[in-house]
């Protein structure tokens, strides 16, 4: 019963298979081989943008704050949102890598942003002259923080708002795959068509090991972009072994049918949850994570049980029975019926 995070479950097997052949033999290094040929070919297939700029990093983290990097002067702010992980949960990585630049942060309810307000804080700066941050990126988080997901029509608004500014746009998509299969579009739908720049595209929450590509949809960042990659310590001798992982990833859509699958064991959930012991949610499930808010003895009698999952909102040591504590719960591919139904079993009490 772990719900804690989606990077906690498994990897493939068939990323583990494509990793021992990748294994055999000797090949060019940093990325002059046919492995990361094959899998560069593969992800410009997928987005539908053949002269695609595409690269591969351990973390996202590192796909992140390189991009934004390539973006960004160390005079420049980048806006985002209040819940954005470059804010909550990358250590200042990104300001690190631009060499100081600064975020700037859109408000939000349920860890999305709306156009208005994007414009209402980008109009903001760039108002003091030499005094104050000059305006950056755009950057947008797709799944959101909260589990939330932004419909076409609003990345295709938030979008418009940069382009007002000639600001490019960075998406951030650690769960790029779930939420694209929640939407039922098309990576080049959700990315260049809607007016972004350059997104990290995620593996790891997905399957892989620990692999993310950053695509550039107009390479003229390409160069830039290796060189940060390389002054940063993110490029890899042996490539080979990050861009293996996209080629069982992406073969036939298995990348598709793994986030089906996290999302549907979240959407079973939710709806066993809802009506049962009061349960409400923090914020409208989507994707493959969701907050459900119970009360302290549901949460106990979960942990008690081996349930693995984060509080939110608080914490149970000192909680009285009848208070309502918020969780996190994510789910990954290999999220089996047999936990699924363990975890409602204990639940209902």
């Amino acid at each position: 019963m772990f719900f804690a995070s989606d990077n906690g479950g498994p990897v493939h097997p068939s990323v583990i298979e494509a990793l021992t052949e990748a294994n055999e033999g000797y090949t060019g290094g940093y990325g002059a081989d046919d492995v990361t040929a094959r899998a560069v070919a593969a992800v410009r297939e997928v987005f539908e943008a053949p002269e695609a700029a595409v690269y591969f990093v351990a973390t996202g983290t590192a796909a992140n704050a390189l991009a934004l990097a390539t973006y960004a002067q160390p005079f420049h702010t980048v806006f985002c949102t209040d819940t954005a992980h470059i804010h909550e949960d990358e250590c200042n990585a990104p300001e690190f890598y631009t060499g100081g630049a600064k975020l700037t942060l859109v408000p939000t309810t349920d860890g999305r942003m709306t156009a208005e307000d994007l414009r209402r804080v980008i109009a903001g700066e760039e108002t003091r002259g030499v005094h104050g941050p000059q305006r950056g990126p755009v950057s947008i988080t797709q799944i959101t923080e909260r589990g939330t997901i932004y419909a076409l029509d609003d990345l295709r608004g938030l979008c418009a708002v940069a382009k007002e500014y000639d600001l490019p746009v960075h998406l951030d998509g650690a769960r790029f795959a779930n939420a694209l299969v929640e939407l039922g579009c098309s990576p080049a739908e959700m990315t260049w068509k809607a007016g972004v720049d350059v997104v990290s595209f995620g593996g790891t929450k997905n399957g892989l090991m620990g692999a993310e590509a950053v695509v550039f949809f107009d390479p003229e960042k390409a160069w830039e972009f290796e060189l940060r990659r390389k002054r940063g310590g993110h490029l890899f001798s042996k490539q080979r072994y990050l861009a293996a992982q996209f080629l069982p990833y992406l073969e036939g859509g298995r990348w598709l049918d793994l986030a089906r699958a996290a999302n549907a064991s979240r959407q079973r959930l939710q709806d066993a949850m809802e009506g049962m012991n009061d349960i409400t949610f923090a914020y409208a499930p989507s994707g493959n994570m969701m907050f459900p808010t119970m009360r302290v003895a549901d949460h106990r009698r979960l942990f008690d049980a081996g349930a693995y999952y984060y509080m939110w909102d608080g914490d149970l040591d000192g909680a009285a029975e009848e208070d309502r504590l918020t969780a996190r719960l994510v789910c990954d591919w290999s999220m089996s019926d047999a936990a699924l139904d363990q975890f409602l079993t204990v639940l209902r009490g």
